[in-house]
């Protein structure tokens, strides 16, 4: 297959961040791995690895990057100019007490998120993966995979499609490609596309069939449906169709941050129904005219809903808040630090 850039996902929005001496001196390669010594990027015509040192002050990049090069340096080892701003992130929290944002993936056009038709399926969760997807204004696609090896694939589409209006949703067994063509409108050349969901979902599976890529896969325990880890890494594939294909490990956790618009959009019933508080300062617990708790008691709400809402923007907040505070807390010591060497240099002139 021929690649060039618009091949590898190269948009307007990318060559409009080049200089014109840029655009005569430079290539831009795209991120396709990621691991702990080095990092894989990819141009039209090879593919080439730089050490993970030289790109300290990018960090943090993720898979689907676009670095830029001295098109005459272009070589193993070589190290980038600088890091093109992104079209979109995937992000969350640092796992654990890290204050930090953690990319994803970034720069794609399509979020598969990709569930089973068993105990894997959770309302909850998925419209935290909805959540992440309309922040990064990027198209979500749920894809309910292992259709074979259930009986009521139905109801399973019917809970889907109560998420989010207009919703897309494929229902596939992973393992015939001809059951994934529903997919390929988001598969097509230069369109990049992104795998998220729990371990042993089927990510892999999808990626043999698009790719005809031999990823290991593993079978999940019979007792919980959970799947065991495939994926380590955040890879990028080129499947058969000519688009791009991004791999991401099941994540056992997942924590909101910066996400308050897609927290809104996600749940713009419960907005609406909010707005229509008779009290502006409504906390919807026992006020008088109270929209929410009638549409709770008409069942016009579904409690977990409401709940799952809630904790969500409260999640997001507190997260988002605990990040500006540690970056406030950083500028206050780099300040110090500064107002340090002035006074130094001071003493040092005086003493000269």
């Amino acid at each position: 297959m021929f690649i060039n850039h618009l091949t590898l996902g190269w948009k307007p929005f990318f060559q409009q961040q080049l200089t014109l001496d840029e655009l005569s001196s430079t290539i831009a390669a795209r991120v396709v791995a990621i691991h702990r010594s080095h990092i894989q990027v990819l141009i039209p015509d090879a593919s080439f690895s730089i050490d993970a040192q030289l790109c300290t002050k990018l960090q943090p990049l993720a898979v689907g990057d676009w670095l830029l090069f001295e098109s005459t340096l272009l070589q193993d080892n070589a190290r980038p100019l600088r890091r093109l701003s992104r079209l979109s992130l995937i992000a969350r929290k640092a796992v654990g007490e890290q204050v930090a944002v953690q990319p994803i993936v970034c720069n794609i056009d399509t979020l598969f998120i990709v569930s089973s038709c068993n105990q894997d399926f959770n309302i909850s969760r998925l419209e935290r993966y909805l959540v992440l997807a309309s922040e990064a204004r990027v198209t979500p696609v749920l894809v309910l995979t292992k259709s074979d090896q259930c009986a009521g694939v139905d109801d399973f589409v019917a809970q889907a499609r109560t998420l989010q209006p207009g919703l897309m949703v494929e229902v596939c067994d992973a393992r015939d490609p001809l059951q994934l063509q529903g997919l390929q409108a988001w598969c097509k050349v230069g369109q990049t596309v992104a795998l998220v969901g729990s371990s042993g979902v089927g990510k892999s599976t999808l990626i043999n069939s698009l790719c005809q890529q031999q990823a290991l896969t593993q079978t999940i325990r019979e007792d919980d449906a959970k799947g065991r880890h495939t994926t380590t890494a955040r890879t990028l594939y080129v499947m058969d169709s000519g688009g791009l294909l991004i791999d991401t490990p099941g994540m056992r956790e997942l924590q909101l941050l910066s996400c308050e618009e897609g927290v809104q959009s996600v749940f713009a019933d419960v907005e609406v129904l909010i707005n229509n508080c008779r009290f502006s300062n409504c906390t919807h617990e026992n006020e008088p005219g109270c929209a929410i708790q009638q549409a709770l008691t008409t069942n016009q709400l579904d409690p977990r809903r409401w709940k799952n809402y809630r904790k969500l923007l409260k999640e997001q907040q507190r997260n988002a808040e605990t990040i500006a505070q540690q970056h406030q807390r950083d500028k206050q010591f780099g300040r110090l630090c500064r107002n340090i060497q002035r006074e130094k240099q001071k003493r040092k002139n005086i003493n000269d």
